[in-house]
């Protein structure tokens, strides 16, 4: 099993930053095992991934947080980032923490509790 605990969301400004952790813990928990993700979740929209790094290092994002976000992973700390830059109301959104990987045939998918991150206009 592996915990992970959101952490950094708040209230900001149209135009500010924010950087969002996630702390992974428990057994096999390194997250240099897993694909890391970041998705987000608005009211009445469905959820959506916007940000992950692979085993091997690769990134992806959402188009719309293109050269605004940027993920990242600290393995000494067993965290990841996510760092958002130049924030838009429309990136209100509860932002959830995941990891993944295929382990021995089987998914092992798992999810933080979310941290609210609201912009003002």
């Amino acid at each position: 099993q592996v915990q992970l605990v959101e952490s950094g969301g708040g209230l900001v400004q149209s135009g500010g930053s924010l950087r969002l952790s996630c702390a992974a813990s428990g057994s096999s928990s390194s997250i240099s095992l897993y694909t890391m993700a970041w998705y987000r979740q608005a009211p009445g929209k469905q959820r959506e991934l916007v940000a992950s790094t692979n085993t091997g290092g690769t990134r992806d994002y959402v188009d719309s947080v293109k050269g605004r976000f940027t993920i990242s992973r600290d393995i000494a700390k067993n965290t990841v980032y996510l760092q958002m830059n130049s924030l838009k109301p429309e990136d209100t959104a509860v932002y959830y923490c995941n990891a993944r990987r295929w382990w021995s045939g089987k998914l092992n998918n798992y999810w933080g509790q979310g941290t609210q991150v609201t912009v003002s206009s």
